[in-house]
């Protein structure tokens, strides 16, 4: 008889109901920096969504297009469903979707800053007593911060893939 550990290990048998037993969260993962780095930069893409849907929502689809990816990413590095994919190399993966990442979220947060239209720079209008005061968007500079931030999470997380998985190394680590 299979032991969990060795079934979970190999491609379910043919004909066997595989159900989600593939799909196990390892838990020490997402307590480690990598998984920690994946949650924040999970998180905070999803702040940055819901503040350009609500300000800016021209820049919105950036968002989540990188909110999806970091999902799947954190999915397969959570499930280590990655290793049945043996043929790519995930550690070059990850750190092209760190730079893109970068490159993205730089061009859409400094277009966010100097765009002069729509309701980024629009002032808020409340009702008080009848009167109408222009109050001004507190919120208006909240995403390309929230942009920023999120730029340098993932500048790190590229730093560290590169720093760990890709770059050369010397004699003496080679023969090690």
């Amino acid at each position: 008889m299979l032991s969990a550990r060795d079934r979970r290990d190999g491609p379910p048998a043919e004909g066997a109901a595989a159900g989600l037993q593939g799909f196990a969260v390892d838990k020490t993962f997402l307590s480690s920096l990598k998984g920690i780095l994946l949650e924040t930069e999970l998180a905070l893409t999803f702040i940055i969504f819901i503040c350009f849907t609500a300000s800016i929502s021209a820049y919105m689809a950036a968002a989540l297009l990188e909110f999806f990816i970091t999902l799947a990413f954190l999915f397969l590095y959570a499930t280590q469903y990655y290793l049945r994919f043996d043929r790519l190399n995930w550690p070059c993966l990850d750190f092209l979707r760190c730079v893109s990442a970068i490159i993205i979220f730089l061009v859409v947060s400094f277009a966010a800053v100097t765009s002069r239209d729509g309701a980024a720079i629009a002032a808020f209008y409340v009702m008080a007593g009848g009167l109408r005061c222009v109050i001004p968007a507190p919120t208006r500079l909240l995403p390309q911060v929230f942009g920023i931030i999120l730029v340098s999470v993932f500048a790190y997380d590229a730093f560290k893939i590169y720093r760990t998985e890709m770059a050369p190394r010397t004699t003496q680590e080679a023969q090690q």
